[in-house]
């Protein structure tokens, strides 16, 4: 089992920044992936970016360039930067591991956008 805590949510202004946190407890076993998904009213989840244990990153076309994750091997916590927030950003945000047991989710942050 593994279990997941996210943070950094909140609301900011168009070009605003905000960091989100996941934190990993449990069955964390190697390999693994871990990212971060986004879901807005009325769309269909979407997936914003992925790090793995070893530091193998994908980030979507449409945050590239504007959002970074990145990992603390030490923490089991993964961080997704995002810089220069657009209204289109504004989404409930979902982190996942993806392990030997299966994929979790988290139960999601809010970020707001707007002016």
């Amino acid at each position: 089992q593994v279990h997941l805590v996210e943070s950094g949510g909140g609301f900011v202004q168009p070009g605003g920044s905000l960091r989100l946190s996941c934190a990993a407890s449990g069955s964390i076993d190697s390999p693994w992936l871990m990212g971060w998904a986004r879901q807005a009213p009325g769309k269909e989840r979407e997936l914003v970016a992925t790090i793995t244990d070893i530091g193998i990153r994908y980030v979507a076309g449409s945050v590239s360039g504007r959002f970074t994750i990145s990992r603390d091997h030490a923490k089991n916590t993964v961080y997704l930067q995002m810089n220069n927030l657009k209204p289109d950003d504004m989404a409930v945000y979902y982190c996942s591991f993806n392990g030997r047991a299966g994929v979790t989710w988290g139960q999601g942050t809010q970020v707001t956008v707007s002016s």
